[in-house]
């Protein structure tokens, strides 16, 4: 996957973390992308919106994408280093490729998911770095609420 094409999907995920911000949630997006460029499935963290703890950005995308044969030839976009409960769901399902916006803010579980066989990508996109900056910022309860702490 090349670094232009990693930043093109990375947008769609900059976009679904703009919209959850703009629900008054927690600004972190992802897409499910085939290995053609089809958008499988988008989606953003709707924690506070749906009063929902599991409904993490990766897994909303999982949850639009619906059922497939297999996962193996899909790319988890997501604009913030997957949680381990996100890690978890790439491996589980076996979703070959992960393009990380940036760990800078939150250093999840990219590193267990390359050991694991996953290919990573991390953009380290200062977009995205600004994004989470702000929030945590001006949500630092919201933020220690996301992150378990």
């Amino acid at each position: 996957m090349s670094v232009e094409q990693a930043r093109e999907w990375l947008s769609v995920a900059v976009a679904e973390a703009r919209l959850g911000l703009a629900e008054g949630g927690i600004p972190i997006g992802a897409a499910l992308f085939g290995l053609n460029g089809e958008l499988l499935g988008p989606g953003h963290n709707r924690r506070v919106q749906d009063g929902d703890p599991s409904m993490h950005a990766e897994t909303a995308a999982f949850r639009a994408a619906g059922r497939l044969r297999g996962y193996r030839d899909t790319v988890m976009v997501t604009t913030l280093s997957p949680c381990w409960y996100c890690s978890g769901l790439v491996r589980q399902f076996g979703i070959g490729h992960v393009v990380i916006g940036e760990s800078a803010t939150f250093t999840g579980g990219h590193d267990w998911l390359a050991e694991h066989g996953t290919g990573i990508t991390l953009l380290e996109d200062p977009q995205c770095v600004q994004l989470m900056t702000d929030f945590v910022t001006a949500r630092p309860d919201l933020w220690q609420e996301d992150i378990g702490a």
